[in-house]
């Protein structure tokens, strides 16, 4: 029992003690001097109590209160005095000179520190100038040596960037959870599209772009295999099912502890289509003008009669010629299609991916489909493939009014009979004909659905199931079943890629706040009252990914506020009526915004204001802005000390950071400052000890007088 006391005790006594370390230095002063007042006056009360007791004359008791009132009063008067003497010249100069030596220490700044306010603590205002100086030359000579071999690095990486956005191919680069970590601007090109205008973003995931399952399916595949050297094609639809591509997936090596990351090279097949689709009609037109001509030659030579004019040499050597080419012409058209089992695509198509851009593109037309998996890989294109059966499917669901279709799935022999199945009224031969002859894609005009069937060696036809449901068969050659690989020798491999490795917390208080993805936004609106019909007329925003900010990822638009902007706020930030005409308005650009700091922790400076403008408009919108929060006001007070001035422009002067002219009150340059002060102000932060987004919440709500907090 006295074992569990006396830890008790040291227990309290420790909360005590982290308790009081907690609160400033200004505040820990004034407790010292209100308990030294508080005892002078309990030492004097005591005084004139006892002196009192030991007169025992009842009448000198009024001249004892007065007395002690006096000198009460006194002592505190003479206290508070010493103390705001104190706090004015001691304790805020102190803050001051610690804010100062902070950012001096974690947020690069080189300018001098000023000892002003510090004039009466001796020596140690010249001795942090000196203190300050010294870092500064420390670092400037380290920054020297490192920049030399930083140019040479940043040379080849140019070098290797205006490499890899020249290549023809997109090219992606995955994190194990399938985040993304590179992308090239081909890459742009072929995924962006998908996300209705979003660009592709560093640690966004790969699935808001691409639809997910092929690329897990061959994500597995490769874990499956555990060879190094394996690689492992695959088609992939666009998230709106627009686009079928052509990809090719490899790991990359890595800590056997953490799922590996992989490239994955993407290529648009549709220029190959109409290419190749060119080149055929090309031949096919030529055999038409060629064979028609040598027909009517041969037939006017077989109607001619013996006793025509013509010499005999002349009429042997004509009919000779016209036969001749006659059959030439017919024996190279039945060569032509007899080689087409020849010519068939050898690139091997999963019947799951297939199935998969099927999917996705019946998605589209408003048809769901349901497909019958098998470990199969077909031989065949399988975006000529996924692109006749939606031809099919979709003229199927418009003739019969159908709301989803299903795909089944039975081998025979080397053959996969694949059925487009449904229930209801059967297809006629002669409308599947029609539809065949029709153009298959209004990207590839003029390239009938047929030319995919004569490619592919194969034929397509109605069928009637049982219990009323119909169906269209279509054959298609198979490869070989799909199955694992057998397991390679194992071969050591040692790498390194911190993005690829970096752990991902749950929860996002426990995270770390270098670990942390922010999307940094400002608004610029009709005026500062949101609730009498204020509205927002600029949105801008840029991303913060890994602790940088990432250049190429910027939101900046205009935002038609269906109301006039006042001259007063045009004067601010200089947008007029006129520059807003034909601008989006707050519905579309709030959704484009939500999904361009989606997953993103967002930060403003004062974001009570800008996060009123979008939460008043979440139901036009049509989502809810629930990202976690941070104010670099609020920042700026854990930091600083709420003594000092937050404005965006005292910040940024404290800090080191310019921000042009022409830029201030724009929502891009205001972004771009805060942006900037946010990650001067990160590694103050955690030289505070708050290195998690849960501790700095906690900080944060102690100074919420300051700014309410919208977590």
């Amino acid at each position: 029992m006295k074992g569990s006391n006396a830890a008790r005790g040291g227990q309290m006594n420790q909360d005590k003690t982290t308790g009081l370390a907690r609160l400033s230095l200004r505040i820990r002063v004034f407790l010292f001097f209100a308990a030294l007042a508080l005892g002078a006056v309990l030492l004097l009360s005591a005084g004139l109590v006892q002196g009192y007791a030991r007169l025992g004359a009842p009448e000198t008791l009024n001249a004892f209160v007065q007395a002690g009132l006096i000198g009460g009063f006194g002592v505190l008067g003479l206290t508070a005095a010493v103390w705001y003497l104190f706090d004015i010249n001691v304790s805020k100069p102190i803050d001051l000179l610690a804010g100062a030596l902070r950012a001096r220490a974690h947020a690069d700044v080189s300018a001098a520190i000023d000892a002003t306010p510090a004039r009466y603590l001796g020596d140690l205002a010249p001795a942090a100038q000196a203190t300050a100086l010294t870092l500064r030359e420390t670092r400037g000579a380290l920054a020297e040596a490192v920049a030399r071999e930083t140019r040479r690095l940043m040379a080849e990486k140019d070098r290797l960037a205006a490499l890899l956005s020249d290549v023809p191919v997109g090219v992606v680069l995955c994190s194990g959870d399938h985040q993304l970590v590179f992308y090239n601007g081909t890459a742009v090109t072929l995924i962006g599209a998908a996300a209705k205008g979003v660009a592709p973003g560093l640690n966004r995931k790969l699935f808001d772009y691409l639809r997910e399952g092929p690329i897990r399916h061959a994500y597995r595949r490769l874990i499956e295999a555990e060879d190094a050297d394996a690689a492992s094609d695959l088609l992939c639809a666009t998230r709106a099912g627009g686009e079928i591509l052509a990809a090719r997936m490899r790991l990359l090596p890595g800590d056997t502890q953490a799922a590996p990351g992989y490239v994955l090279t993407l290529r648009d097949v549709t220029a190959d289509l109409a290419l190749q689709a060119r080149r055929e009609a090309l031949l096919a037109e030529v055999l038409d003008r060629v064979r028609r001509p040598a027909a009517n030659l041969r037939a006017l030579l077989a109607v001619m009669p013996s006793d025509a004019p013509t010499p005999p040499a002349l009429d042997q050597a004509l009919r000779q010629e016209a036969e001749g080419l006659s059959r030439a012409v017919i024996d190279f058209a039945r060569q032509q299609e007899d080689g087409h089992a020849e010519t068939i695509p050898r690139t091997p198509m999963r019947l799951a991916d297939l199935t998969d851009g099927l999917r996705a593109r019946l998605e589209g037309r408003g048809v769901t489909l349901t497909a019958q998996d098998a470990p199969l890989l077909l031989r065949g294109d399988g975006f000529e493939v996924v692109a006749l059966l939606a031809h099919v499917a979709g003229r199927v669901a418009e003739l019969f009014g159908l709301e989803s279709l299903r795909i089944a799935v039975e081998e025979d022999g080397s053959t996969a009979l694949m059925r487009l199945c449904w229930q209801g009224p059967a297809l006629r031969v002669a409308q599947l004909e029609s539809w065949l002859d029709a153009p298959l894609d209004d990207d590839v005009p003029g390239i009938a659905a047929r030319y995919v069937l004569t490619r592919h060696a194969t034929e397509i036809w109605p069928e009637t199931l049982a219990e009323g449901n119909q169906a269209v068969c279509l054959p298609l050659h198979i490869t070989r079943r799909a199955g694992p690989r057998p397991k390679p020798i194992a071969r050591a491999v040692v790498y390194d890629f911190d993005l690829l490795g970096k752990a991902r917390n749950a929860a996002v208080a426990e995270a770390d706040l270098a670990g942390l993805t922010y999307v940094v936004f400002d608004t610029e609106t009709t005026g500062l009252l949101p609730a009498q019909d204020d509205e927002v007329v600029q949105i801008a925003a840029v991303r913060i990914v890994n602790g940088k900010r990432v250049e190429g990822e910027v939101f900046d638009t205009l935002v038609n506020p269906g109301r006039s902007i006042p001259a007063s706020s045009t004067a601010v930030h200089g947008i007029t009526e006129a520059m807003v005409v034909g601008a989006p308005d707050i519905a579309e650009v709030g959704r484009a915004f939500h999904k361009f700091a989606e997953g993103a922790v967002l930060i403003a400076h004062n974001a009570p204001f800008d996060m009123e403008f979008l939460r008043r408009k979440e139901a036009v919108i049509g989502a809810r802005f629930d990202n976690p929060i941070l104010d670099t006001v609020l920042l700026s007070a854990v930091v600083f000390g709420q003594h000092e001035v937050h404005s965006l422009d005292a910040l940024t002067h404290r800090l080191g950071i310019t921000i042009p002219e022409e830029a201030r009150h724009t929502a891009i340059g205001d972004s771009v400052a805060t942006a900037d002060a946010f990650l001067k102000l990160l590694p103050m932060l955690q030289g505070q000890g708050l290195t998690t987004f849960g501790t700095v919440l906690t900080e944060l709500r102690r100074h919420g007088r300051l700014l309410k907090d919208l977590n």
